[in-house]
C-alpha cells in the first residue's frame, strides 16, 4: 500500500506536459469534491467582473463563449483529441472532443470534521467537445477514501457507502460524483441539460436566492441574452433528504427559477424569482414570461414555497463594485416587514464589496483583491409548514445562503494570484501555471431558536433574532499552484474551528 502511495504522488510531482483545459461553462467553485486544477476558478471570475469595462452579468453557469474559439490551442494536449469536420466547403459540419484522465489524492482531518480522511483518492476522466451548435462536457469520477471515525459522514454531503471489513475485509468509504452540461447554442439563446449549481446575483459567499456552495443537483435551463436584457429560465429535480434511503426520497421536491438582468454599463440590476412544489410539478412555470411570485397563488399553498429577491452591481473605475441583493420570503405588510416583529415576516439582505487590482512584477502578471460581504437571514426563511416538503433546500442543505435561517455572517477574503510562463490565460479555465495565495476571514452567529434549522416547519411567533447566538470566528489561509498538468493546494481553519485539507492532482 506504501509503494502504491508513493508511485501515484512522484507521478504526479513529476508530470509538467504542455496542456491547458477548460469546460463549456463558467461556473460555481468545486469546493467538496471534483476539484480540477484551478483552485478558485470562480472567484477570479468575479475579479474579471470587477476590473474589466463592458455589460456584467451575474447569472452562473454562464456560457464560456471562448470554449470552441480556442479549443484547438487549449485541448490539443489532452490524452485523446480529435477535431475533424463531415463534408465540405461552407455546409461542412465541424466536430471535436478531447478526454482527459483526471487523478487525486486528498487528505482531511481536523476537529471540525470530527474525523480524518486519509489516505482519499478520485480518479475519473473529464470528456469535453462540440458539433456544430452543441458543447458538452462531463467530469466523472469514482472515489475511495478511509476514514478514522467510527460512523463516517459524508464529507460533500452526497450520498455514499461504507464498506464494512466484514464484508469486504477493509474498512472504507466509496462513491461516484459527476457534473455535467450539454448545450445548444442558437443566436441568442442557450438551451442546456446539466448536473450543477446556479448561482443568482453579484455575491461570491452569501447569495441569497440560490448560491454555487448548495449542493448539485440536475437542472434544464434556458438562457435568452438581447444585448443588454438576459433572461434564465430553469427547472431542478431535488432531493428531499440528505440520507439516500429515506422513505422522504419516494416524493417529489421541484424547483422553478427566472432571473431578469439589465447591465447598463456600470450599473447591473437584477430580479430573481423561485418557486418550490412538493409533489406537484407544473412544468408551465418554466415559460421565463411566467411571473412566479404571482402565479403562486393559483396553487396549494401546503405544498408550495416562492420567493423573490432583487439585487443591484456597481462597479467604481475598473478598481471595485459594490453590491446588494434583498430576498423576500413572505410578509405580512411593508409595514409589517420595517416593524419586523412576527416570523411570517420572512426575509433576508447581503451587502458586499470587492477590491481588484492587475499589475504586473518582473514581467509576471498578478491579480489581488479583496471582498468582503456582510449577510442577514432572518428565522424561518426558507422554511415551510411541514418537515421535509417544500423547503427551499437540497440533500438537506439551503439552495440559497449557506448559513440558513437566523444567521448573521461576514466574510472577507484577501487574495492573490501570480501567473508566470509563457502560456496565456484563458477566461473559460486555468491554461497556464499560477500561484494562488488567500486569507478567508468569517465571523457568524448563527441562531439556537426554533426558526434556525431549515426543516423548522413554519409557525407564526414573536421572533428572536440571532438571540443568545455565540460568536463562531474562523481563519482559513489556503496556498494553492497550478501546474501545465498537475496541481498542489492546502487549506487551513484554525480559532473556533481547526481543520486541514490538503490536496494534490493530475490532469492530462
Amino acid at each position: 500500500m506504501k509503494m502504491r502511495l508513493v508511485f501515484v504522488v512522484c507521478l504526479l510531482l513529476c508530470a509538467e506536459l504542455f496542456a491547458g483545459y477548460q469546460g463549456t461553462v463558467l461556473g460555481s467553485e468545486r469546493t467538496r469534491n471534483l476539484r480540477q486544477l484551478d483552485y478558485a476558478p470562480m472567484l477570479f471570475v468575479y475579479h474579471g467582473q470587477t476590473v474589466a469595462p463592458g455589460r456584467h452579468f451575474f447569472t452562473y453557469p454562464e456560457r464560456n463563449k471562448d470554449f470552441r474559439k480556442y479549443f484547438h490551442v487549449t485541448e490539443r494536449g489532452a490524452l485523446a483529441y480529435l477535431a475533424d469536420s463531415i463534408g465540405s466547403g461552407p455546409n461542412a459540419h465541424t466536430y471535436a472532443f478531447a478526454v482527459s484522465p483526471v487523478v487525486g489524492l486528498d487528505y482531511r482531518g481536523g476537529d471540525a470534521l470530527g474525523d480524518t480522511i486519509w489516505p482519499a483518492f478520485d480518479g475519473g476522466l473529464f470528456v469535453r467537445g462540440y458539433a456544430d451548435s452543441l458543447d458538452f462536457d462531463l467530469d466523472a469520477r469514482i472515489y475511495a477514501e478511509g476514514h478514522s471515525a467510527g460512523k463516517p459522514k459524508s464529507f460533500d454531503g452526497e450520498v455514499f457507502d461504507v464498506q464494512n471489513e466484514d464484508r469486504g475485509g477493509l474498512n472504507y468509504v466509496s462513491f461516484a460524483r459527476y457534473r455535467a452540461h450539454m448545450g445548444f447554442n442558437y443566436s441568442f439563446a442557450r438551451l442546456q441539460l446539466a448536473r450543477d449549481v446556479l448561482h443568482f446575483g453579484p455575491g461570491y459567499y452569501n447569495n441569497l436566492t440560490l448560491n454555487q456552495f448548495a449542493l448539485p443537483y440536475n437542472m434544464l435551463t434556458l438562457d435568452l441574452t438581447f444585448g443588454p436584457l438576459r433572461i434564465f429560465s430553469a427547472y431542478a429535480d431535488l432531493r428531499v433528504n440528505s440520507w439516500s434511503y429515506s422513505k422522504a426520497n419516494l416524493n417529489d421536491r421541484n424547483m422553478y427559477a427566472h432571473r431578469y438582468e439589465l447591465a447598463l454599463g456600470a450599473l447591473s440590476l437584477g430580479v430573481s424569482e423561485i418557486q418550490i412544489l412538493y409533489n406537484e410539478n407544473k412544468p408551465w412555470l418554466f415559460v421565463p414570461i411566467v411571473p412566479l411570485f404571482i402565479e403562486k397563488g393559483n396553487y396549494t399553498e401546503r405544498v408550495n414555497n416562492g420567493a423573490l429577491a432583487l439585487d443591484a452591481n456597481l462597479q467604481l473605475l475598473g478598481l471595485a463594485r459594490l453590491y446588494g441583493e434583498f430576498f423576500l420570503d413572505d410578509m405580512e405588510s411593508p409595514y409589517a416587514v420595517y416593524e419586523n416583529k412576527y416570523s411570517n415576516n420572512r426575509w433576508a439582505a447581503m451587502a458586499g464589496i470587492q477590491i481588484a487590482h492587475d499589475f504586473y512584477v518582473g514581467g509576471y502578471r498578478v491579480e489581488a483583491g479583496s471582498i468582503a460581504e456582510i449577510a442577514r437571514v432572518e428565522p424561518y426563511t426558507y422554511c415551510h409548514y411541514d418537515t421535509a416538503q417544500a423547503q427551499m433546500a437540497h440533500l438537506g442543505a439551503p439552495l440559497g445562503n449557506p448559513n440558513g435561517p437566523n444567521s448573521l455572517a461576514v466574510d472577507w477574503t484577501l487574495y492573490a494570484r501570480l501567473g508566470f510562463g509563457s502560456a496565456p490565460s484563458f477566461p473559460g479555465g486555468g491554461f497556464g501555471r499560477n500561484l494562488f495565495v488567500g486569507f478567508h476571514n468569517k465571523w457568524l452567529w448563527k441562531g439556537v431558536d426554533y426558526g434556525s434549522n431549515i426543516d423548522d416547519p413554519y409557525k407564526t411567533v414573536e421572533k428572536r433574532f440571532i438571540h443568545g447566538a455565540p460568536l463562531a470566528y474562523t481563519l482559513a489561509p489556503s496556498v494553492g499552484f497550478q501546474g501545465r498538468n498537475v496541481a498542489y493546494f492546502a487549506e487551513f481553519t484554525f480559532v473556533d474551528e481547526k481543520s486541514a485539507y490538503v490536496r494534490v492532482s493530475f490532469m492530462w
